[in-house]
């Protein structure tokens, strides 16, 4: 049956142009929030398709119109890169996110060093969002140490400090979390109450 059917040709790629660059820009923007390092990884890829495929200096063409398109971009403020790290730094947080873990997640989206090193400051400047709530926010979404059955806490006691661990929280922090007795005792603990009120 496959025998049967033609061989579908290929297309032949589009010429790459700045509209074509900026529909695909656009559309990106659309569906997610980006640095400018981001989007420029994003579009340099279709860049990249179009120079195989294309003629030859197409690439430095297509890096040239990139770069102008991002320089555009944030003069006219659609892009902004301290407010994204800030937004996706708090994102992070909540989500349980440590903070050498947001600034892995931030350098891989292209933000400038300088620009995660601010936002980290600002998270630890706002108290609701602290490496403590943080870890406890992991806690709960995946379901460790004061969510687990009390016969069984034991048995994951070191499990459940590696996943701490791995997530990239300090090994004290991750057995003060742990040691909470029970679910009240680690949102007690997550909204900043004594320790000894939670154990």
């Amino acid at each position: 049956m496959a025998e049967s059917r033609k061989a579908r040709a290929r297309k032949p790629p589009r010429p790459l142009t700045a509209a074509s660059l900026e529909n695909a820009a656009v559309y990106y923007l659309s569906r997610f929030a980006s640095s400018s390092g981001n989007l420029r990884r994003v579009l340099m890829r279709k860049v990249a398709r179009a120079a195989r495929n294309g003629e030859e200096g197409q690439a430095e063409a297509g890096a040239r119109l990139v770069d102008a398109l991002i320089a555009r971009y944030l003069e006219k403020g659609l892009l902004n890169d301290r407010a994204y790290a800030a937004q996706a730094a708090s994102s992070l947080a909540r989500r349980g996110a440590s903070r050498y873990s947001i600034a892995g997640k931030l350098a891989q989206k292209g933000v400038a060093n300088d620009l995660v090193t601010q936002a980290i400051a600002e998270l630890d400047e706002k108290g609701g969002s602290s490496e403590l709530a943080a870890a406890c926010a992991l806690v709960r979404r995946r379901r460790l140490g004061p969510y687990r059955a009390p016969d069984k806490r034991p048995d994951f006691r070191e499990k459940d400090l590696a996943s701490l661990a791995r997530a990239g929280f300090s090994l004290d922090l991750a057995r003060r979390v742990l040691r909470a007795k029970d679910v009240e005792a680690l949102e007690r603990l997550a909204r900043g109450a004594d320790d000894d009120d939670a154990f």
